[in-house]
């Protein structure tokens, strides 16, 4: 290189350590390259057989086409048959922090097979199944799906389309627009549109430095690889019970678990399942409350799943509880997540046993036409949300307004406060006889009476 050429290398190098690079160099060392006089360089079929079962060979296509994308000296890339070592570094350099230019660029050409000016949506969604794909691949090849059991989860097919076609809804066409539904497969994305997309959607760029620091072995100490592991795939509490198989597949799980607040993406924990506890509102109480925030999953009997994240603890009262972090959200037929409006607070509602109130579990809405609603006879509930939950803005999420519940779970998220560890061990009225006595004898009984249950810590 020049000495111009060389400044601008080592401008764009500068951004990773130097114990970084040397372990990237190290990386590239190891393959089976080609010399060709002081230099080496590495074809694209060196390059899939080296890495033989660690990486897909469709990933690997792209990853080579992203690194021989690398421009050294300002100037068009030429697209010959090898990469460099250079090109190796400056691939790593500009993918884990990089200008958002530099990460289009490379994105746009893996993403590109065809070497054209511009890229169909349905060339975006096969780059993304094909990421989603290996993401998958990785993390059980390199042992980190972190309690997570694949005979546990539904078959990932589904959710790997349907993640890749919500990712893909974030993108617009050249020209700026915005396109709903598959009409975006035939339209056409220029870089500038891949450019706004990364940085609308940063699990795009999450899943790929995933695939590239598993698929690879390399930054797995210099990185922030375990931060970007656990916001896709939590720690889970194994499930003991043989028959359990949840309604989520690990693309959905790894969905949900993005949106979550980053304090709380480390760790789930199954509270409660129709097919392990029954189909008790009670019992669903009794493993909900003073758990701290979880996530609520319903499969109705035509076959929708859906569900809602609440922020903070379930308590067992007539008024509406939460914040503007709760969540509603779809999985199945489609995959999405419906946010805070502002319009109201009415995030989160549990109630049991009143005469006046509605008693059941809902949110979002309003009394009688919630964003999502159990009623306590626990075999019903309904989404009346047309056009849309005033809270979330969310539609119907159930087949129909009025649904019949086919399968719950409820996963608890992050870490269980000192306070609710403390409340579980032994409530104020298990304490104080006197004051149990008092309510007994006023006919008031305890609210949440029959709702608390011993903790199922055992049976996980």
């Amino acid at each position: 290189m020049g000495n111009s050429e060389s400044g601008s290398y080592n401008k764009r190098l500068s951004v990773i350590s130097p114990e970084e690079q040397s372990e990237i160099e190290q990386s590239f060392e190891k393959m089976p390259f080609i010399k060709s006089g002081s230099k080496k360089s590495l074809n694209l079929k060196t390059f899939q057989d080296y890495l033989g079962n660690s990486l897909p060979s469709f990933i690997t296509r792209r990853i080579f086409r992203g690194i021989q994308s690398i421009n050294l000296n300002n100037k068009s890339p030429i697209m010959g048959d090898e990469i460099s070592k250079e090109q190796y570094l400056l691939f790593f350099a500009d993918i884990l922090r990089g200008t958002s230019d530099e990460k289009s660029w490379i994105m746009f050409h893996m993403i590109n097979l065809e070497n054209s000016e511009q890229v169909k949506g349905e060339h975006v969604q096969q780059f993304l199944k094909d990421l989603i794909t290996a993401v998958l691949h990785v993390l059980k090849g390199n042992n980190v799906l972190s309690g997570w059991k694949l005979e546990k989860v539904e078959d990932s097919s589904f959710g790997i389309q349907a993640l890749a076609l919500h990712l893909l809804s974030q993108l617009k066409t050249s020209d700026g627009q915005t396109i709903e539904g598959k009409e975006l497969l035939n339209c056409f994305c220029s870089r500038a549109s891949i450019e706004e997309w990364l940085y609308k959607v940063p699990m795009i760029s999450t899943l790929l430095r995933v695939v590239l620091t598993l698929g690879l072995s390399v930054l797995k100490q210099q990185t922030d690889y375990e931060t970007e592991i656990r916001s896709l795939v939590p720690k889970c509490r194994v499930v003991k019970q043989p028959s359990f198989v949840s309604l989520l597949d690990l693309p959905s799980v790894m969905f949900l678990n993005y949106q979550l607040p980053s304090e709380m993406q480390q760790k789930w924990r199954l509270l409660f399942s129709s097919q392990i506890h029954g189909e008790s509102f009670s019992k669903l109480c009794g493993h909900l409350v003073d758990q701290g925030p979880s996530l609520l999953v319903l499969k109705d009997s035509d076959g929708f799943i859906f569900g809602g994240f609440a922020s903070q603890n379930w308590e067992v009262k007539p008024q509406f509880q939460g914040d503007s972090r709760c969540v509603l959200f779809s999985i199945f037929p489609h995959l999405n997540v419906y946010t805070y409006t502002g319009y109201n607070d009415h995030y989160m509602y549990l109630n049991h046993g009143q005469q006046t109130m509605p008693n059941g579990l809902g949110m979002g809405g309003q009394h009688n036409y919630f964003g999502l609603w159990i009623d306590s006879n626990f075999g019903s509930g309904h989404s009346k949300a047309k056009p849309s939950c005033t809270t979330y803005n969310s539609p119907q999420l159930s087949a129909k307004e009025e649904f019949t519940i086919d399968a719950i779970e409820v996963w608890a998220v992050g870490e269980l406060s000192e306070e609710l560890v403390a409340k579980n061990k032994k409530s104020i009225l298990d304490a104080d006889p006197e004051a149990r006595a008092l309510l007994d004898m006023t006919g008031k009984g305890r609210q949440s009476e029959g709702l608390r249950d011993k903790s199922e810590d055992d049976d996980m």
